[in-house]
């Protein structure tokens, strides 16, 4: 990690995992990320204070504000030794009311005409255009991440029910699936609100029969293993692709959604959190998750961890190439976490080697936008983990005693 990377983490570090520092800051960036601030307060238009939260929060957690700034970070990651990188539009659309939606729109970001049509439905058509957007910043295996509610009030009303999205945004998604095939780019779909996992779990599975042929997964459900129904959604999924002969992408994350979801759905202990994310994980690698890989022939899955747990990854790393070395059925897996956050936990993963005496694939995922969209992105997400975010003691002592490491030996 450069100098000036690891001294940023540092100062980061050091406000999140004290809370003291961390719930002020978060409250000074709250009331930053609102709109219609006047010059003084307003992110985008002073430059003073754009500089500060630039060099600092912005940079820590976000690839750029434009097309160049986003593609060169996407180039340093892949510098450091990561196989590529993971990339969201900040920019959010579900809102309560239609009035109060925004266009979706990156001023000064040039779309190609083709990609813009009149359509019948303004925020459908936002969504599909800020994703093409951000397709064009990754490339040959990077990933996709989508926000299916960025879509607005139609789609997010019809994931309520649990059925598919209107006609436009399936032939949107479909539209950027082709293009993420065709660019050998693959797709996330974020897991949500359970207010509305029930239709996006529907939708995904609808484009993972189209495009996940071949033994190969271009797209990954994401599966948050906080939730007590989970391992029954999984069983569903599984014999799905049983089913349907088509791989299943199983995306894995202990879950962001603890303020927002319904407490009496989520499992009563961290601990009771962590063995069922382990479970999922290591009975992926073990071709043995319920009937499946016992009574029933276990289907083809491509599993995705994504976590900043260094226990679970490790473990999962070493076990999947103990089966890889005793010749036993496994499955392909990536690794993920967040721009910004466990480095020392990605680093870790990247200093690891396989029977092929290779690093395993570790992703870092971001998003980008301007300052004002990625503002608005962070804290609500920030706000949404606080408690997570304080629990950041380890990285911080990894990271000084690599401070003091670096300035010892020089």
């Amino acid at each position: 990690m450069p100098n000036g990377m690891l001294l940023r983490s540092l100062f980061i570090a050091t406000i999140s995992s004290n809370r003291f520092l961390l719930i002020p800051s978060l409250n000074l960036l709250t009331f930053l990320a609102k709109p219609n601030r006047s010059f003084l307060f307003n992110v985008d238009r002073n430059p003073v204070l754009h500089y500060i939260l630039k060099k600092t929060f912005y940079n820590q957690f976000c690839a750029g504000e434009t097309l160049r700034e986003t593609g060169a970070c996407v180039k340093h990651f892949r510098d450091l030794g990561f196989k590529g990188f993971i990339l969201t539009y900040a920019k959010e659309l579900v809102m309560e009311t239609p009035a109060k939606a925004s266009t979706g729109l990156k001023p000064g970001v040039e779309v190609k005409e083709a990609k813009v049509a009149n359509t019948h439905d303004k925020y459908i058509e936002d969504w599909r255009v800020g994703t093409l957007q951000t397709l064009d910043q990754i490339g040959n295996g990077d990933i996709l991440a989508l926000k299916t509610t960025g879509a607005g009030p139609t789609v997010t009303t019809a994931f309520t029910t649990g059925a598919l999205p209107p006609k436009q945004m399936l032939d949107a998604l479909e539209e950027v699936a082709t293009e993420c095939q065709n660019r050998g780019i693959r797709i996330i779909v974020d897991a949500e609100s359970q207010a509305f996992q029930h239709g996006i779990g529907t939708t995904t599975l609808h484009l993972m029969r189209k495009f996940n042929r071949n033994g190969k997964a271009l797209i990954w459900n994401t599966y948050q293993a906080y939730l007590k129904r989970t391992p029954a959604v999984l069983a569903e999924h599984l014999d799905a692709a049983a089913k349907h002969g088509f791989t299943l992408g199983l995306k894995v994350v202990r879950g962001a959604y603890i303020l927002s979801d319904p407490r009496s759905l989520i499992h009563d202990s961290k601990e009771d959190t962590d063995a069922a994310y382990n479970a999922i994980a290591q009975g992926a690698l073990r071709h043995h998750i319920g009937d499946f890989g016992a009574s029933r022939p276990f289907p083809d899955v491509d599993l995705l961890l994504a976590s900043h747990n260094r226990d679970s990854l490790l473990g999962a790393h070493r076990l999947h190439q103990q089966r890889l070395a005793a010749g036993l059925p496994t499955v392909q897996v990536t690794y993920a976490q967040l721009h910004g956050m466990s480095d020392d936990v990605s680093f870790s993963l990247l200093q690891e080697r396989g029977v092929d005496g290779e690093a395993p694939d570790v992703y870092k995922c971001s998003t980008w936008g301007s300052m004002g969209e990625c503002l608005g992105y962070l804290v609500r997400r920030a706000v949404e983990n606080r408690d997570a975010v304080l629990r950041t003691r380890d990285e911080l002592v990894a990271l000084r005693r690599e401070v003091g490491r670096r300035l010892f030996s020089s």
